[in-house]
């Protein structure tokens, strides 16, 4: 008889998520696995996870805010003799609390000790601890795309080009996991191949940075110039300083970029770590650059660090709704395990929960450290009230008709509204939930 593998996705609460996009790693994982194996995938945010499963072992990616719901979900298993194995990020900074309600955890990347794990496993030997060394080659990466059958996800398909970040900001915790040795990029002929395969012609890279070696990015995007897709990513503001960079962007279809503005406080920014955001120019100046390439802007800020003010919420949110940003999201800053910040905050006695994330009492959206210049509620309701105004569709009308970018054809008109109205369905959906 197959032995079986059922790969599991938490989500932050019971409440079915709109915008879910396909869980990549599972994907990964699954292709290690020889044929001898049977493997299924549910995914929380979008179908009922069944309690009374049938299977040899269960996988679980854990993330910070999905830790209470995923411990949930494995002391239930565990109860009825299925074991538990959960990696990423969470895990792989608090692996003895993981510990508490897995058979074993993984630290860090798993590709390479994943065969290892599952050898074990059939051996009845399974260790509490795998630690990966994140050096592990990215060559011949191959997902296997066919747990995603019959899924509603979001029509754009994910793909990796590369890992890691060269920045160690304040409040991320990234750099921790990968930190500055182990950034490391697949064979480009690989990821144009898997491009090719799919049937979504929209691809969202999901690096943390595209951009970490310029080099190596500019043949990269050279190489989805003939491939007629439109693509999006996850960049550093440094882009905005790259003329030639940008060009090339818009030449291979790029459809919008994530960039993390955080603050307009320069003393903010200091105190982040990401100081560097301002030597490229005034945002506005680098916002312009950006959209006279007809590339989309997906901005993020961050509010509650030691310089924010009340006054700081309606000054944010002015510059995004001048600039029209595609998408922007307002979040209140919130201490990562990993992350340096987390670190500082707990030294200073300022934080408000021992564990945010497994607390009764915290919700999506509070606040979960005393702020300097502003009250805890005062940082989650700034955060919220400007969210909602950025969402009105008032305003999402306003910066649709912005010609340079997001009305600039059709498609971009059409991708625009589908994504600010699952954005703003989204914003509703998730405030003021508690997690697990």
């Amino acid at each position: 008889m197959k032995m079986k593998i059922t790969f599991i996705r938490p989500h932050i609460s019971h409440v079915p998520a709109a915008d879910a996009m396909e869980p990549l790693v599972f994907a990964m994982l699954s292709s290690y696995l020889p044929n001898t194996i049977d493997v299924e995938l549910y995914d929380d945010r979008i179908e009922t996870v069944p309690i009374d499963l049938e299977t040899d072992l269960v996988a679980m990616t854990v993330e910070t805010y999905t830790a209470k719901r995923a411990y949930s979900f494995a002391d239930e298993f565990r109860s009825r003799g299925i074991p538990v194995i959960m990696g990423g990020y969470h895990p792989t900074f608090l692996p003895d609390e993981a510990l508490e309600h897995a058979d074993a955890v993984v630290v860090g990347d798993s590709e390479d000790i994943w065969l290892s794990i599952i050898a074990d496993f059939e051996k009845d030997q399974l260790k509490k601890i795998y630690r990966s060394t994140n050096t592990q080659s990215l060559k011949n990466i191959s997902p296997d795309r066919d747990l995603f059958n019959n899924k509603k996800y979001s029509p754009i398909s994910l793909v990796q080009y590369g890992r890691g970040c060269q920045y160690a900001c304040d409040f991320c915790s990234i750099y921790s996991f990968y930190g500055n040795k182990n950034l490391r990029q697949r064979p480009i002929v690989d990821v144009v191949r898997e491009i090719e395969s799919l049937d979504k012609k929209h691809v969202f890279i999901v690096d943390d940075n595209l951009f970490i070696d310029r080099e190596k990015t500019m043949k990269f995007i050279e190489a989805l110039v003939p491939l007629n897709i439109k693509w999006s990513c996850q960049a550093s503001i440094d882009i905005g300083a790259d003329s030639e960079m940008l060009n090339l962007m818009q030449k291979s279809g790029c459809f919008n970029a994530l960039i993390g503005f955080e603050s307009l406080n320069p003393k903010n920014l200091s105190q982040m770590h990401k100081k560097w955001n301002m030597k490229f120019g005034g945002f506005n100046d680098v916002v312009k650059r950006i959209h006279d390439n007809g590339i989309l802007i997906y901005a993020t800020f961050i509010f509650g660090y030691d310089n924010d003010t009340p006054a700081s919420f309606e000054s944010t949110l002015d510059f995004a709704l001048e600039n029209q940003f595609f998408l922007a999201n307002f979040n209140p800053l919130t201490p990562m395990p990993g992350a340096t910040l987390y670190s500082r905050l707990k030294n200073e006695n300022r934080l408000l929960f021992d564990k945010w994330w497994l607390d009764p009492g915290f919700k999506y959206g509070d606040a979960t450290f005393l702020p300097k210049n502003m009250t805890p509620d005062e940082l989650k309701d700034g955060c919220f009230s400007i969210r909602k105004e950025f969402n009105t569709y008032s305003n999402i009308f306003k910066r649709a008709i912005n010609m340079k970018t997001n009305s600039q054809s059709l498609y971009h008109l059409g991708m625009y509204t589908l994504a600010n109205l699952v954005n703003r369905k989204e914003l509703y959906n998730k405030q003021a939930v508690a997690l697990g």
